[in-house]
Formats: structure tokens, sequence, C-alpha cells
């Protein structure tokens, strides 16, 4: 998990967000069934898809801190930190597929230039070019991480963090492990 792009961004966001906290070696692994200290709600993990939250609430109209990464020159793509309530992303369940939308929306907005046309088709390329998203909530002591299999496409969520108290100042990470499939033959 640590050599992943992910996890990368992750590390930045955390150096960003909540500089000082110790920051986490690796991640716990969490297999369906399994649930190590530490790990439980909101936080769920689905299979394949990864981890999602329950969120108690949700609000339009919050407007969360960000910071967009670009890797790569000729295929560029893009990841997002993004830091502030879980309320924000407007949904009472997040999983990899909303998480990603939210991402997506707020790399638009933040390359859209208002009263630029040509803005628009360079804001849509960097939405449509977002693989890796972070969201961290320090309030609610969470955060959940969205990637794209760069094989596949597929989307998921393969961490999820907590986040310690002012007094503790530590991050936790836990790392999703899919279900081995069983061949009934």
């Amino acid at each position: 998990m640590t050599g992943r792009p992910i996890w990368r961004l992750l590390l930045r966001g955390l150096g960003v967000y909540l500089p000082g906290w110790e920051m986490p070696a690796g991640a716990v692994r969490v297999r369906n069934g399994t649930a190590p200290p530490g790990f439980g709600p909101p936080a769920y993990l689905n299979g394949d898809a990864g981890f999602g939250v329950q969120i108690t609430g949700r609000r339009k109209g919050l407007e969360p801190d960000r910071e967009i990464y670009v890797r790569g020159r000729e295929n560029p793509s893009f990841g997002i930190v993004v830091a502030g309530p879980a309320a924000a992303i407007g949904s009472r369940v997040v999983d990899a597929e909303v998480l990603m939308r939210f991402a997506r929306r707020l790399t638009f907005e933040e390359l859209f230039e208002t009263g630029d046309a040509d803005s628009v088709p360079y804001a849509v390329r960097g939405a449509r070019a977002v693989e890796n998203a972070v969201f961290l909530d320090r309030a609610a002591g969470i955060g959940l991480c969205a990637e794209v299999d760069p094989a596949t496409r597929a989307l998921s969520c393969p961490l999820y963090v907590r986040i310690g108290g002012p007094g503790e100042r530590t991050v936790r990470a836990y790392g999703a492990v899919a279900q081995p499939v069983r061949s009934h033959s």
C-alpha cells in the first residue's frame, strides 16, 4: 500500500492539514468480518469496493479546503486532497463513487474561470483526470481515500483514516484487504 500514489497523496495531505501530527508508517489490514483496534463506525468495509463511511448529516454550501496535485506531463493524472466537514460531500453514505464524484466536481470548480470560456475544456479534462482523492475531516476524526485502478479503471477506497484528538496527535491508516475468491468446483 505504501508504494501507491494514493498513499503518497495521503501523506502530503496530512502534512498540509495536520502538520506536526504523527504520520502512519503503514496501514493496518482490515478484512470483512475482522475489526482491528480503532476500526469501526462510521466506517465499513464493502469487499472489493473498499471502505465507505456513514455520515450523520449532509449540507450543501460548505466549502472545504483543497489542494490539487498533478503527476506526469504527457498524460497527466490529478489528485486532490480535501479537508473539511464530511457533511460537505452531500451524501449520508460516502464510498469510492461518491467521493470521486465530489473530488472531480471540486477540481472542475477550481480549474474553471468564470467568464473565460476557454477554461471549460481544461477544467473538464482536469476533472476527468482525477485518479486519486483524499478527504480528511479533522473534527469527526476520519478520512477516506479513493483511487482509480490504472489497469481496470475500477474505483475503490483502499484506505480509511482515523485522526486522533488534539491531545493524541496521531493518525492511523487502515488498508482494505479483498476477500479471496474461492472456487466451488
